[in-house]
């Protein structure tokens, strides 16, 4: 008989690479950004939060909170500092939104006064010049409603355009704190890594949360008051 010859093995197609949610914690607080699929296009910063109340009767039923706090004024920003030397602030501070194709290549979105819009306040970041950045803190101020993040839940998620998202929870606030670093992304060796920071900062008297989380981090820039 004549010998069975083996069909032809088709030649296996990689498989594509499946990149998965990351949630940093204390223990694994850093992933580098390369690694979830985010070396190009836009990053989108999400900050959302809720406020965390037990209520009685008829809201409680509801499953969730239903007063959103109206009075109270979260505000996204992020510390920059560019390759270049250059540093500044995107807030919405002064109008301060950025612009996501010159520098400083991040933009804010916009301000969500109530904390009632779904999508909460989001800021981007524009992954076609990571070269450009030397490192970006991303942090949120307390404007006004609140004296400080107590029973605020709040969840924090990078989502970059063409990968897999990296976020993480703001652990309970038991200081009487307006202002909180949320995420530090680094530039390394032209990789950007996020390092989950969740650290609430207590301004001195007198010293704005944004001058606050310059002292922090060592920005070195000059402040001058700003109004919004």
């Amino acid at each position: 008989p004549p010998p069975v010859t083996a069909p032809p093995t088709p030649t296996a197609s990689p498989a594509p690479v499946r990149l998965t949610k990351v949630t940093l914690t204390k223990e694994a607080p850093a992933v580098s950004l390369t690694k979830q699929g985010g070396t190009s296009g836009a990053l989108r910063v999400n900050l959302n939060w809720q406020v965390r109340k037990q209520f009685s009767g008829w809201a409680s039923k509801l499953g969730r909170s239903v007063a959103m706090h109206a009075d109270l004024d979260l505000d996204l920003c992020a510390l920059f500092e560019l390759s270049d030397g250059s540093k500044g602030v995107v807030q919405s501070l002064g109008n301060a939104f950025g612009a996501l194709h010159q520098p400083p290549y991040i933009h804010l979105d916009g301000d969500d006064r109530t904390g009632a819009m779904a999508s909460g306040e989001n800021l981007t970041v524009n992954l076609d010049h990571k070269d450009a950045f030397r490192r970006i803190l991303i942090f949120v101020t307390i404007y006004e409603g609140a004296r400080s993040f107590a029973d605020l839940h709040a969840t924090v998620t990078l989502q970059p355009q063409h990968g897999a998202p990296v976020d993480f929870s703001l652990d309970e606030c038991t200081v009487p704190s307006t202002v909180c670093a949320l995420a530090l992304i680094t530039n390394q060796g032209g990789d950007l890594v996020v390092q989950r920071e969740a650290r609430y900062l207590v301004p001195e008297r007198g010293v704005s949360p944004q001058r606050t989380v310059d002292y922090a981090y060592g920005w070195g820039m000059n402040w001058t008051p700003g109004r919004k």
